[in-house]
């Protein structure tokens, strides 16, 4: 019996348009009402991911910044797992010197040295995750999004890190080169120790404390609510979902996943434009009921 569902957001709950549809959103309240809690697992901060979820009218607890932020139903903090300044220091020089385009997040806040760049690098990342989307369209859609509005513009990360009130949860940079234009940085990366750098896409690299995993987010959260491993779902569709679909009792991956979760998961659903999270839920609530 599946008492707990945790699930990625972008390529999976969103749709290429970055929004929830009505099907998806109407399955997870079905799945609530019939006892199985939904949590969101994503590499998104609290307040991007919480602004369009409330678009949706659900009520979900988080797992943030792929592990970095939990929070519970009630939005109450219960994990952080921050980076250390001076390593964040050395991150921020190694990705200037290698000129990536990238970000720094915090609890409350997303950073950027180039909201002009932002656009067109997750313009990118959106063809990538959603190979009909245009490019055009997905400038359009990238420009209009809450998450560029709820960004915020620095001279210098230097200089925004020497504040002491600032405590870094993620990086992430992007380049639509691929995966292979991050090998030397990432090379470099590990060199310091205690990190761990995950991908949502082919054009993007996340770096989080080595403690930040969604699966062992996910596996701590069910912990506290007293639910075994074997009663756990996890749905995602790309390398930083893949510590959560191996540490659920079923991992579920989208049919527009990377080879590498389709290989990992058990379970395999329609795609994200198909309503797949409402699909698998349905499944997991037949099957409960069964049972």
């Amino acid at each position: 019996m599946i008492k707990l569902v945790a699930c990625d957001l972008d390529g999976t709950l969103f749709n290429s348009n970055m929004t929830v549809s009505d099907t998806n959103t109407q399955a997870v309240k079905n799945a609530q009402n019939n006892g199985i809690e939904f949590l969101i697992a994503t590499g998104r901060a609290p307040r991007e991911s919480r602004s369009i979820l409330k678009d949706a009218d659900l009520n979900t607890g988080f797992i943030n910044l792929n592990g970095a932020l939990v929070f519970n139903e009630e939005g109450k903090l219960i994990v952080k797992h921050s980076i250390p300044t001076n390593k964040s220091i050395q991150i921020v020089n190694l990705l200037h010197d290698a000129r990536f385009y990238f970000e720094i997040v915090t609890e409350k806040q997303v950073y950027s040295e180039n909201l002009e760049q932002r656009i067109t690098n997750v313009a990118h990342l959106m063809v990538d995750l959603n190979p009909l989307l245009d490019f055009r369209q997905a400038v359009a859609i990238s420009a209009g999004n809450k998450t560029i509005t709820n960004m915020k513009q620095v001279p210098s990360f230097t200089k925004l890190l020497s504040d002491p009130k600032i405590e870094v949860m993620k990086f992430i940079a992007f380049d639509s080169r691929g995966h292979e234009a991050f090998a030397d940085v990432k090379e470099e990366l590990a060199k310091l120790g205690d990190l761990v750098v995950t991908s949502s896409s082919s054009s993007n690299i996340e770096i989080n404390a080595v403690k930040a995993q969604k699966g062992l987010a996910l596996l701590d959260y069910a912990k506290l609510k007293n639910i075994k491993q074997n009663e756990i779902a996890a749905i995602g569709d790309n390398l930083n979902d893949e510590s959560m679909i191996r540490a659920a009792g079923v991992g579920v991956a989208m049919g527009n996943a990377i080879p590498l979760i389709k290989d990992i998961a058990q379970v395999t659903t329609k795609n994200n434009n198909e309503d797949g999270v409402a699909y698998i839920l349905n499944q997991f609530v037949k099957e409960n009921q069964q049972k």
